[in-house]
């Protein structure tokens, strides 16, 4: 079951599902309580291009900030919920676009089913997510340890014990930290269910090493046409979670907008500081609105040759470089001043 056949769910203003446009999501640090902290990281998350945001739910405390957090914000707001159903309830209460639970730790049957009615009621989407980690000890037994069948399983397991209570309006998380297992569970479960789903690879690690296992493990799930929104999950400030899945997204052809920095590797032909430049390159066309493609070459021998695909590029040499349009040279330029004559091309680009 690809993207395009899965059941839309409403999210707050936003839609999943169908064919749409994968969402990307990422979660707050700070304490929930503490709504200026999390409203100011909210808002950063937000310019960095969040389209939904999930917050911790531990206490009545924190669902009752959820109602002044949403005042200040302006993407959907998803509650997480662990074990206690009446944060669920609560969460909802103060305006929750999205609760997601795993039925399995909430409690009794009573509990799920105060859950379900009072999201119902409201029309609240509930996503239902099952980590390798929390696995039942029956299909631990079953399965000879934690598997991508017994992940499913159990997935699937929530979603009828809430379908037999009424309600649908579902999206589903599946994750491992095992990227092989995580990449195998969505396979199986593409193929059993219409919900859309909301992929990562849980625990992945910091911003290096958790960036290397998303990237392989959720470019081979989307690449496949599965999921429906994402979170790169990273142990690190939210905002590079938010970074990482724009460029993996864009690196697959399933987003566009923002300027692509292609780079050389450096060898003993570079002349310059290359990968300084480089870094200064991608850190300044953040903030640019532009679709295009933007080369840092270290070498004017092979630069402009190697640029050529680029809608821009600069390639440097002994004390100078070349500024290069659509892989002509436009003219020299001093070493220290390449990056300003970039700049200066990225602000007339459209005139």
């Amino acid at each position: 079951m690809v993207r395009e056949h899965t059941k839309t769910v409403k999210i707050g203003d936003r839609v999943i599902g169908g064919g749409n446009p994968i969402l990307i999501q990422s979660m707050t640090n700070t304490r929930t309580e503490d709504v200026a902290a999390t409203v100011a990281q909210i808002l950063a998350l937000e310019a960095a291009g969040c389209e939904i945001i999930r917050c911790t739910v531990p206490t009545l405390e924190a669902a009752k900030a959820l109602t002044e957090i949403k005042k200040q914000i302006h993407i959907p707001l998803v509650a997480d919920i662990h074990f206690d159903y009446r944060m669920a309830i609560a969460a909802m209460e103060a305006g929750a676009d999205k609760i997601r639970i795993n039925p399995g730790n909430i409690g009794s049957m009573d509990k799920v089913r105060a859950v379900v009615e009072t999201a119902k009621e409201r029309g609240i989407p509930i996503r239902v997510g099952v980590n390798g980690g929390s696995l039942e000890k029956n299909l631990l037994a079953r399965y000879g340890g934690v598997t991508a069948e017994g992940i499913v399983e159990s997935a699937l397991d929530k979603v009828h014990m809430i379908e037999d209570l009424g309600y649908d309006n579902l999206v589903i998380s599946i994750k491992s930290s095992d990227v092989l297992m995580c990449v195998k569970a969505h396979e199986l479960l593409a193929g059993q269910t219409r919900y859309p789903l909301h992929v990562g690879i849980t625990e992945a690690g910091t911003v290096w090493s958790g960036n290397i296992k998303s990237a392989a493990g959720l470019g081979i799930i989307l690449y496949q046409g599965i999921g429906d929104t994402i979170r790169v999950s990273l142990t690190g400030h939210p905002v590079e979670e938010v970074k990482s899945a724009r460029l993996l997204l864009r690196t697959l052809g399933l987003r566009k907008g923002g300027i692509e920095v292609v780079s050389c590797p450096t060898c003993g032909r570079t002349q310059i500081d290359l990968i300084k430049l480089a870094g200064q390159v991608e850190k300044m066309t953040e903030d640019y609105p532009l679709s295009i493609k933007v080369a840092v070459m270290g070498c004017v021998v092979n630069g402009p040759g190697e640029a050529r695909e680029a809608d821009l590029g600069i390639a440097g040499g002994i004390g100078e470089g070349l500024l290069i349009k659509k892989g002509e040279i436009l003219r020299k330029v001093p070493e220290e001043q390449l990056l300003e004559a970039l700049r200066e091309e990225l602000e007339h680009w459209n005139e």
